[in-house]
């Protein structure tokens, strides 16, 4: 990784040896990491540090679990979530992204893994702007922003990717596996309605606009219809 200001990453887990080694390993890449022993920290550690770009949270924490920091983080903003659990029940895994997180991590871990996985998100969300493709629709991926009718959507990392890939194309069909593994990457471990959780409150932001023209497409997927 190469920067010119310091990239803060907030690392919350109530486990003093998991921050301490998710800590030196993103020291070693290249980062600067912000500990937290629990949620309310985590979100405290946000406040005093609004620049920072990604957040990794331990769900079963004291005070504030991951879950309960995750839906206050993004009352705040839309910066990568990645949840670090010993948990691995596809339901607690739905309800993490619910929540808005981007990426879930199950311990036991690979750290030189994890850090791969924060470098993805954040290429992610500094990739160029696509066209918007469809009217009233703009994307601005320098600022990681959708416009729709000149206002800002307030989306989810997760959110605003699935919004910029199907207005790559207007009217493709993209299947779930297809946008798992565009946004989600090949390692995802949960499953494929995670994608439909994920299109459902994105058409409840798009209103009326989001009825219209972000389409189901039974049987095979999504699109996004010009």
């Amino acid at each position: 990784m190469q920067e010119n200001t310091p990239v803060k990453i907030i690392i919350a887990d109530d486990e003093e040896r998991i921050r301490r080694l998710v800590s030196d390993f993103l020291s070693m890449a290249g980062y600067t990491p912000i500990e937290a022993a629990d949620g309310t920290e985590a979100l405290e550690a946000f406040r005093q540090n609004p620049d920072a770009r990604l957040m990794i949270l331990d769900i079963m924490m004291p005070e504030m679990d991951g879950w309960a920091a995750c839906r206050e983080l993004r009352k705040l903003s839309d910066i990568p979530v990645i949840m670090l659990t010993a948990r691995s029940e596809e339901f607690d895994q739905l309800t993490g992204f619910e929540a808005g997180a981007d990426e879930y991590v199950i311990k036991p871990f690979s750290p030189a893994v994890l850090v791969k996985r924060v470098e993805a998100l954040l290429r992610r969300a500094e990739a160029p702007a696509a066209p918007a493709g469809t009217d009233g629709l703009r994307i601005d991926a320098d600022a990681y922003v959708a416009y729709l009718d000149g206002k800002p959507l307030e989306l989810t990392l997760k959110e605003f990717e699935i919004l910029k890939k199907l207005s790559e194309k207007p009217g493709r069909v993209y299947t779930r596996d297809q946008l798992l593994d565009a946004i989600w990457s090949y390692d995802f471990e949960g499953d494929s309605r995670t994608v439909d959780s994920h299109i459902a409150r994105l058409r409840t932001k798009l209103g009326e606009y989001g009825n219209a023209h972000l389409k189901t497409v039974y049987g095979k997927g999504y699109k996004l219809e010009p």
